[in-house]
């Protein structure tokens, strides 16, 4: 600090190189600027607390001083939680609430200072980030569309554990702090504005200038602008006495319940913890927040959740080729999308965000037009949340172009194909474009075909590849990019590259039908129609694997999917592994009747004209072999069933070399099929279980059901040697 801006203030603690917290002093106002070294973003660690609660202590006590400024020195982040990693290096849950207390510690002195502090917030505001911006006495938020404000903890199995379940009920009102803290989900700097979390929005170029303004305003007790939340009559019914807030309370439960089944403990033990609060006081809602944060830290949920942050944040950094390999992706500024059907509209939608320009082919043009419209309604839906501005849902929607034939293809540097799932097609559609656009690369969404019976037609094997989207598109997170032998690494690494560009979580699967989500999928749908086969009910079959863990159960995935999809994809998985594929008799005379599902209103379910499920259709039963007659089955025998298949065949898939790593298949079953997160993944559970325990029940049922139960040879060697799937 120059000595012309002397404020008393020790030098140690004002320019820290370690935890790159700075401090200077302008017109009487210290502005804190955090820039932790090395890493894009920053974060709290037991590092730089006490760097901040010496700064807080100085500025008190320099006369000289009006009040504070925290600012961030990251360009689109402000602070983004906690400091993980971290967190898993702590063994007991003591050590755990000792962590919390000690945060809650550091901003109970931010709270309690006499000399204004204020929070200038540009970028992310997320978990402990958001807690100290709550702790400052004044918020300023830039309008601007990185800047976000979240308490995400939940997502780790985890509550705010530095003074968010108590500050922001206080600050938003109850309903507004339990749906923030419950989702995790992020709140956009107006919508933070607008329900009374930050006090004022400004652009991003004043920020700096206003927040030191600012703190002259509110040391010298001038009115500031301010945005109090606006609060119906039902709200102060419900929130401002007791009773009503017991309401609010036993409905946030209901609801939890509802959505989680009790896998989840995080949302439980938040809403015992604001409650707490309410009844007894801050200062206890504190302390129950603390102990709460230790029990959760050390429970298996968050043990799992947090492998699985760190193994996704650790794909994005993958570059998805083999070790020793390198190879420099190809910018892809133009992409062409054949077939506008829901997954080729889908694509072009998320690309279109990703401001690509795209080129949308189908053979006529009111397929077109349905696909248009269909990219318009996404991006219409982000405008209705104010996720974009009108200028902006005009821009990115210019930006897709419609066409029954190939003209614009010729610069194209990427094209997709959705088309019809028959191998003449998708050969026809590829010679065909390898002409029109030369230097493309041609990638296809199948989702069992694969991709080297595709390549054959190639002239330019090495410049196809497969990347397969999950639907809808727009909402599924992960991306399989599968390569064969003769796929480059240029074409592999343009293709993660521009699959992380669309906001994916990619994985690289090696060719083979199926892949890996659909290939382990194959064998769990299979099953459960063969319980239908002996008689389980359909709503009691999916409400079993529903309890188990997973968004939907089977036969409702199979509606959703399209039985005309899955009819298709039997007989190419029955050609590629055999018997252990093969459909149930059920699933097969179901296709073959003609039901298509929930998009033909006609499946195992019944449907009205707005596409919404109304039961199951009870005449789908004359099609089992059981016929009409039903069985009660116990939902442990039917979750077992489905369940370890999958698993088996996940194991099959890593000893085939189609994944290559156990962190992979975890992350393509979670983010792929739904694999209960809770759970860690296929490879987690297993490790859970205990290999040796998984390959007897395999056995067990193998006896029963012979040769689809028969254990990988990878599993059953690794049972024997007593290795696991992670250290």
């Amino acid at each position: 600090m120059p000595a012309s801006q002397s404020s008393g203030v020790e030098e140690g603690l004002v320019a820290d190189a370690e935890t790159g917290v700075t401090c200077t002093v302008e017109q009487g106002v210290a502005v804190i600027c955090y820039d932790q070294p090395g890493s894009p973003v920053n974060t709290l660690n037991s590092r730089v607390a006490p760097v901040f609660d010496g700064l807080f202590r100085r500025i008190e006590e320099d006369e000289a001083i009006v009040g504070a400024v925290l600012l961030s020195g990251k360009p689109d982040s402000w602070i983004a939680g906690a400091d993980i990693d971290e967190l898993t290096r702590i063994d007991t849950a003591a050590e755990a609430e000792a962590l919390s207390r000690a945060g809650q510690a550091v901003l109970d002195r931010l709270a309690a200072m006499r000399k204004p502090v204020l929070a200038a917030v540009h970028g992310a505001a997320l978990g402990g980030g958001l807690e100290v911006a709550l702790a400052c006495r004044h918020r300023v938020a830039t309008d601007h569309t990185k800047t976000v404000l979240a308490l995400p903890e939940v997502q780790l199995g985890l509550i705010p554990g530095a003074g968010g379940t108590q500050r922001l009920p206080r600050t938003v009102g109850l309903q507004a702090a339990l749906d923030m803290i419950l989702t995790g989900r992020n709140i956009r700097a107006r919508k933070a504005w607008q329900m009374g979390l930050v006090h004022e929005l400004v652009h991003p170029a004043i920020l700096r200038e206003v927040a030191v303004r600012r703190v002259h305003d509110l040391a010298a007790g001038r009115p500031t602008p301010t945005r109090r939340r606006v609060s119906g009559a039902a709200a102060v019914l419900l929130e401002d006495n007791a009773l009503g807030r017991m309401i609010v309370f036993r409905k946030a439960r209901e609801g939890v319940m509802a959505k989680t089944r009790g896998k989840y403990p995080a949302p439980l033990a938040a809403i015992d913890v604001i409650q707490q609060g309410y009844a007894e006081g801050m200062e206890a809602g504190l302390q129950e927040e603390a102990r709460r944060f230790g029990e959760l830290a050390m429970s298996p949920v968050c043990r799992q959740l947090t492998y699985l942050f760190f193994a996704t944040t650790a794909l994005k950094k993958d570059s998805g080729l083999p070790d020793g390999v390198e190879a420099t992706p190809a910018a892809v500024r133009k992409v062409g999308v054949l077939g506008a059907g829901f997954m080729g509209a889908g694509i072009a939608g998320v690309a279109v965000q990703a401001g690509t320009q795209v080129r949308l082919k189908d053979a006529s043009v009111e397929r077109l037009a349905t696909g248009w419209r269909a990219v318009r309604d996404v991006l219409r839906e982000r405008l209705r949340k104010k996720q974009l501005t009108r200028t902006q849902f005009d821009d990115t929607l210019a930006l897709v172009g419609c066409t029954t034939d190939y003209r614009g293809f010729a610069n194209a540097d990427l094209v997709i194909e959705a088309v019809f799932e028959d191998l003449a097609v998708k050969h026809q559609v590829l010679r065909e474009t390898q002409e029109a656009a030369p230097r493309a690369i041609f990638a296809s969404n199948t989702s069992t075909i694969p991709i080297r019976d595709i390549a054959e037609a190639s002239a330019r094997p090495e410049q196809v590849v497969g990347m397969h989207f999950f639907s809808p598109v727009h909402k599924m997170p992960l991306l399989e990019v599968i390569v064969t032998p003769r796929t480059s690494a240029a074409t592999t690494a343009t293709a993660v590259h521009y699959g992380r560009q669309l906001g994916k979580t990619v994985i690289v699967v090696q060719d083979g039908a199926g892949f890996y989500v659909n290939r382990i999928l194959a064998p769990y749908l299979n099953e459960a129609g063969r319980l239908l086969d002996e008689g389980a009910r359909i709503e009691e079959l999916d409400a079993a694997l529903v309890d188990f863990g997973f968004p939907v159960g089977p036969i409702t995935l199979l509606d959703e999917v399209g039985l005309d999809i899955a009819g298709k994809s039997g007989p190419i998985m029955v050609a590629a592994y055999g018997d252990r594929m093969l459909p149930s008799e059920t699933l097969r005379r179901v296709v073959e009747s003609g039901r298509l599902g929930r998009k033909a209103k006609h499946g195992f379910y019944r449907y009205d004209e707005h596409g919404k499920r109304d039961g199951v259709d009870e005449s789908v039963y004359a099609l089992t072999p059981s016929g009409a007659s039903r069985q009660a089955m116990g939902a442990s025998e039917m979750q077992t069933r489905c369940v370890l298949p999958l698993l088996n065949e996940a194991v099959r898939c890593l000893q085939h070399g189609i994944i290559r790593s156990a962190r992979d298949g975890d992350i393509g079953a979670v983010f792929g099929i739904g694999f209960p997160p809770f759970l860690g993944g296929p490879f987690r559970y297993l490790d859970t279980l205990g290999l040796p325990a998984v390959v007897a029940q395999l056995d067990t049922f193998n006896a029963r059901f012979p040769g689809r139960f028969e254990p990988a040879a990878l599993l059953r060697e690794m049972a024997a040697s007593g290795r696991r799937f992670h250290p």
